[in-house]
């Protein structure tokens, strides 16, 4: 089955903060409606939603020797790819530091 997105000719195209920003409001909606829902699982789902729709979003094309295609030419490059991807997201947030983070080391 296929990820389709049906856009209507006189839609707005979605940019990126645009897409996050909808994604954020859909958890906190989730979480605002049903009172017993679990904010890990709401986060885990639409993780799993997104990264289905991103490995969708990067399959090869059929050309083995494609240069546009090389990073994400096999399974493992494409999880590679998502991996460095998803670790500049990380560090780029401002929940990546918590102030109840444990701190080892410390003097």
């Amino acid at each position: 089955m296929a990820l389709m997105l049906e856009k209507e000719p006189d839609d707005e195209v979605l940019t990126y903060d645009q897409v996050a920003e909808t994604i954020i409001d859909l958890g906190n909606r989730m979480l605002a409606e049903d009172e017993s829902a679990d904010i890990l699982e709401v986060a885990s789902g639409i993780m799993a939603g997104a990264v289905q729709f991103w490995l969708y979003s990067r399959q090869p094309c059929k050309d083995p020797f494609c240069d546009v295609c090389a990073d994400i030419s096999t399974a493992e490059r494409r999880l590679t790819a998502l991996l460095q991807e998803t670790h500049v997201l990380i560090e780029e947030s401002d929940y990546y530091c918590s102030a109840n983070d444990v701190i080892t080391g410390t003097a």
